[in-house]
């Protein structure tokens, strides 16, 4: 089960709506959604929780790309939803090396299984995902919600925290 919030800041302050990540694809999409919530181009946060096990923060400001913040990236890889957030730039991989092997170097006899032993069950390394916070641990500085309150926040009460920091909680709960 998950939970997924737009909060978008107005001249009034701040307006809650929820959200189905059931048609989102892509972190450009998650993006497109936002903005479209905020015609005046300010700051939106996509707010996203997944079974208490792991959170996620988008903000969007205006045009500029979206920063991303997950709270526990490993949780996040076997979710749809934290997939979308687990870019290759945000875990530190290089978009352009998928691990291309030049077959004429390979010596391939046919005794090849195919199966590499530090694979899991998705054909993903293990190591490629950590147990820990990725992103942007600054994202919220300028709006209450410092690095180290935000990397403290337990993913059971998170997005209530943050929130009530921003002085949305009242709003959120409407949509809970």
């Amino acid at each position: 089960m998950y939970f997924a919030a737009l909060l978008a800041r107005t001249e009034d302050g701040w307006e809650a709506s929820d959200t189905e990540l059931d048609d989102v694809e892509s972190l450009s999409d998650l993006a497109e959604l936002a903005r479209e919530a905020s015609p005046e181009d300010d700051t939106v946060l996509v707010l996203i929780e997944q079974e208490d096990a792991w959170f996620g923060v988008v903000r969007i400001d205006g045009e500029d790309d979206p920063r991303i913040y997950v709270s526990d990236a490993a949780a996040a890889a076997r979710s749809s939803y934290g997939e979308i957030l687990l870019t290759d730039e945000l875990l530190g991989r290089d978009p352009d090396d998928d691990d291309v092997v030049d077959l004429d170097s390979l010596d391939l006899d046919g005794t090849e299984d195919g199966d590499s032993e530090d694979d899991d069950e998705d054909g993903t390394s293990a190591e490629a995902v950590p147990h820990s916070p990725v992103g942007d641990s600054q994202i919220l500085d300028d709006l209450g919600v410092g690095e180290k309150e935000l990397r403290l926040l337990d993913a059971d009460d998170a997005l209530s925290s943050i929130a009530e920091a921003l002085g949305a909680s009242e709003v959120l709960e409407t949509v809970r």
